[in-house]
């Protein structure tokens, strides 16, 4: 029997993935982006799917419950993220400065 919860996540799984795929075909985000996302979205639907299979592979990367492989895997991808955001934003904030030193020298 399917739970709503799991309608809920594949729906969301669908919606996200588009969002991705809208992204890659506008050139916003590449290749490998759109892969990584799409394999992300991919598992959040299977895992919808199938719940019964989380604890397997719980159990080979050595972690007791199937839900602990989300939540260590969604807050790695978090602070993985983050980091790209501070990384993005610091060469962001080097060009700015750069742009300004040339404009205050005119």
């Amino acid at each position: 029997m399917i739970s709503i919860i799991q309608v809920i996540a594949v729906v969301f799984g669908l919606f996200a993935w588009s969002r991705a795929w809208l992204r890659w075909k506008g050139r916003e985000i590449t290749i490998g982006e759109f892969f990584f996302w799409s394999f992300c979205w991919l598992a959040l639907i299977l895992v919808a799917f199938f719940p019964q299979k989380s604890p397997y592979f719980a159990n080979i990367l050595g972690i007791q419950r199937g839900v602990d492989i989300f939540v260590y895997l969604g807050v790695t991808l978090l602070f993985y993220l983050v980091f790209r955001m501070y990384v993005r934003m610091e060469k962001m904030e080097q060009a700015l400065t750069k742009i300004v030193r040339e404009l205050a020298k005119k």
